[in-house]
């Protein structure tokens, strides 16, 4: 199994995130899981609980105080962490696309700090201690929105930020730690299905593929860059995307 023995910690159990644990955990990893929703993340714990040793923790990540004890927690139980997760993000706003000349400071605000903080925050409670063991995986989550998309300029900048941390994290942490960035279209996840059918046509109109992403998608290619099959690769940005390609 590419992840037996490890210990991956994983924010956000919605699709994306369960997703990845449920594939992480069939490779053999613990899990180390928390959510800022206690419901989706007893749902998420439940189902993985009969298959691996699960810590669940509820937690605001992108709050330092609650991010720094969902690591803690996560030490607590298993002693260390070796891979890194940072799903988090999106936009916490009910109108997922704004014009930036109508936006809001607020929502602008809460979009970055979503999208980075929680980030920021678990890196530096965890790499020290990846640094120490001489090894560890971080993955970050952008997206190809990144490139600017209308509608959704703060979303936009914060997951190009989120690219930008990745590539100067893999910098700094090099060689012991791994840093790596998937970049998905489109994703079927609970957001999506407040887009009108019009919106999700564009997306599949413009996929090679013709269709949205799936959550399993996202958590295929999580585990490659989170297993022992990536280790010469750090500071990446990997699509998944159905085709669609991301360029400033």
């Amino acid at each position: 199994m590419r992840l037996d023995g490890k210990v991956a910690l994983i924010t956000g159990a919605g699709p994306m995130g369960a997703a990845i644990a449920r594939r992480f955990a069939e490779e053999g990893a613990s899990l180390v899981l928390t959510d800022i929703s206690g419901s989706r993340l007893k749902a998420a714990a439940d189902e993985l609980s009969g298959r691996t040793r699960v810590v669940a923790h509820r937690a605001d990540v992108t709050v330092r105080d609650e991010a720094e004890a969902v690591a803690g927690a996560g030490l607590a139980a298993f002693g260390r962490v070796d891979i890194l997760c940072n799903i988090v993000g999106g936009v916490r706003d009910a109108t997922l696309y704004q014009p930036l000349l109508s936006m809001s400071e607020k929502r602008w605000d809460e979009t970055f700090a979503i999208n980075l903080k929680a980030s920021l925050y678990l890196i530096q409670r965890l790499a020290p201690g990846m640094i120490e063991r001489g090894a560890g995986k971080i993955l970050n989550v952008s997206s190809v929105n990144y490139a600017g998309e209308a509608g959704s300029g703060d979303y936009g900048a914060a997951k190009a930020a989120v690219a930008s941390m990745t590539r100067s994290l893999a910098i700094e942490l090099a060689p012991a730690v791994n840093v790596n960035c998937l970049v998905p279209g489109l994703i079927e996840t609970r957001a999506v299905e407040k887009l009108d059918e019009a919106m999700k046509e564009s997306y599949r109109a413009r996929s090679m593929l013709k269709r949205l992403g799936r959550p399993e998608d996202i958590a295929n290619a999580a585990l490659f860059l989170c297993s022992g099959e990536s280790d010469y690769i750090t500071g990446h940005l990997l699509p998944v995307s159905g085709g669609m390609l991301a360029s400033l």
